[in-house]
């Protein structure tokens, strides 16, 4: 290298600096390329009314597993059944009822091992918050009540209990010209409300969710099919391992914590 000593020792020494913070920033790249590489993105596709302590456990499984991204799809578990049957791209499904994730499980679209039952629910009858004319089931046959709002039954669970629970307590053909159906339980809840109509049925832990609303009261837990949210993970699914994950974190203490505050019971394990 033609130069004096002194310029060639700061050329070199530049050359040196310059290749190590070439390397840095390659190391960086590198590093942010594993990092997008070890990223996931999950679909969970649940039943409605478990919104706000889904919603909530979703945020702090994504806070524990850096570069995950979990999207939420909610709605009434029949439609979201038949969503999964039409090939829509769902990792983990909740459904309130094991009737919907029974015919998927038929169908064989479920990972083998993934399903177990989270949690468990109970039925009540709900009036606006103000109105005071409904305290039993009998009540129900009052001229005053004109309109009781419940899920469909072919589509959202929650009409289903609440059909089943309308037949126990003999009140079927009281109330029949009385229905309003609805597209998802919190549509029902929605409905009360509002005062759209005098009463409907819905999950306590919808109850629980709504300053709006008064508990008129609880159904027997006979008076229906027991209300259980079965969870797995579907076959189909891209992620299958960050899925499980999350599964096995919907089942874990905090997880339990969180859905007992929102009013669900934990569902009993089931014997082996």
């Amino acid at each position: 290298m033609d130069c004096p000593e002194r310029d060639c020792l700061h050329r070199i020494y530049a050359m040196k600096k310059l290749s190590s913070l070439s390397f840095l920033f390659t190391a960086m790249l590198l590093s942010a390329a594993v990092a997008t590489g070890n990223a996931a993105e999950i679909t969970v596709s649940a039943a409605i009314s478990m919104k706000e302590s889904l919603t909530a456990l979703a945020k702090g499984f994504e806070d524990s597993h850096a570069g995950t991204k979990v999207l939420l799809n909610f709605g009434a578990s029949g439609v979201l059944q038949k969503q999964i049957e039409n090939g829509a791209p769902v990792d983990v499904f909740v459904s309130a009822g094991v009737k919907e994730m029974n015919a998927l499980d038929q169908e064989s679209l479920l990972a083998p091992g993934t399903r177990g039952d989270l949690v468990e629910n109970r039925l009540v009858l709900v009036t606006p918050k103000d109105a005071e004319n409904i305290h039993a089931p009998e009540d129900l046959k009052s001229a005053e009540v004109k309109r009781l709002a419940v899920g469909d039954p072919k589509s959202v669970p929650a009409g289903l209990y609440a059909q089943q629970a309308l037949e126990s307590t003999q009140l079927t053909d009281v109330v029949q010209s009385k229905l309003v159906r609805a597209e998802n339980v919190r549509q029902v809840l929605a409905y009360v409300e509002s005062a759209n109509v005098d009463a409907g049925i819905v999950y306590a832990t919808d109850a629980q969710a709504s300053a709006k609303v008064r508990v008129a009261f609880v159904f027997p837990a006979e008076s229906h099919e027991p209300i259980v949210y079965p969870a797995a993970v579907l076959k189909a699914s891209k992620q299958a391992g960050t899925a499980g994950e999350l599964l096995a974190f919907l089942h874990s203490e905090a997880a339990k914590e969180a859905f007992e505050k929102a009013g669900f019971h934990i569902a009993a394990p089931v014997a082996k």
